[in-house]
């Protein structure tokens, strides 16, 4: 009786995973279809599921719609890259020292750092700006990477996988003579890969993302994002659906290649820092 209760239980847990995962899904298939519709099926009384002919022209129409659109697409993968990098080079050191080295005030540093993740960004929107301002960095690459290199929870979930790792690896290094920066490189940078990968992947959605900062502080097509471009298909007469959401495709398909090469180690990251979703 209660092998059959669990899997009556565990039935209706995949049941309702899988209406979950359709209802997340459809607006994505709904975006896909648009994308390849045709003029006349875009504007009709009801929705339309699946169209009658597929026009893949939207796509390469698209593209074109904007001189600027490749550069746009440039300017995300470029920011993204280097935004990456420089917070997976800042996080690795805080969170090494946050994790492997005792000093005075530690935990009332790392408390501080934490509670600057929960002071919404628009809060620190306009003082970023003034700052931004001041140094002479608008419309610049300056103003879209350098405040994003560093980030308050790549640290926290770097220095939770870190504690996992064994001090008697420390130990035995110190015998081989290596230093701190070694040790960092040569031992916690190889066991540490899993979440290097999850933070890495994060901050790059992130980047690719990001909308608000970078219209606001770039003046001129050279410098905008995939993001701000995307919101010229909204013209003065109204929006070209088909043509919006084949470059809202185009715009995503990156970070779909991106999660399928590196979903097995964003799982075990995640799986052993702790963070749950």
């Amino acid at each position: 009786m209660s092998k059959r209760r669990k899997t009556v239980g565990m039935s209706i847990v995949y049941i309702l995973l899988t209406v979950g995962a359709v209802i997340m899904l459809l607006p994505f298939y709904y975006m896909l279809i648009t994308s390849v519709k045709g003029p006349e099926e875009l504007y009709t009384p009801e929705l339309v599921w699946f169209p009658k002919r597929f026009v893949w022209s939207n796509y390469s129409e698209a593209w074109n719609a904007d001189p600027n659109f490749p550069r746009y697409f440039f300017n995300s993968a470029f920011i993204a890259t280097i935004t990456t990098a420089l917070q997976l080079v800042t996080s690795a050191l805080a969170a090494y020292a946050f994790a492997m080295i005792d000093f005075a005030g530690k935990e009332t540093v790392f408390m501080i750092l934490l509670g600057t993740m929960m002071i919404p960004s628009q809060v620190t929107l306009v003082p970023n700006y003034a700052i931004i301002a001041k140094a002479g960095w608008i419309d610049t690459y300056k103003a879209l990477i350098v405040p994003f290199a560093a980030s308050a929870f790549g640290i926290f979930m770097m220095r939770q996988f870190f504690q996992t790792i064994p001090m008697e690896l420390w130990d035995a290094a110190q015998i081989d003579g290596c230093s701190r920066f070694e040790y960092l490189w040569r031992v916690i940078v190889p066991l540490s890969k899993p979440v290097f990968v999850t933070n890495g992947l994060f901050t790059f959605i992130g980047g690719w993302n990001s909308f608000l900062w970078p219209l606001i502080v770039t003046n001129s097509s050279t410098y905008r994002t995939i993001q701000v471009g995307l919101s010229q298909f909204n013209q003065e007469f109204g929006t070209v659906p088909n043509l919006l959401m084949a470059a809202s495709t185009i715009a995503i398909v990156p970070l779909v290649i991106i999660f399928f090469i590196a979903q097995n180690q964003l799982i075990e990251g995640i799986a052993r820092t702790g963070l749950k979703g």
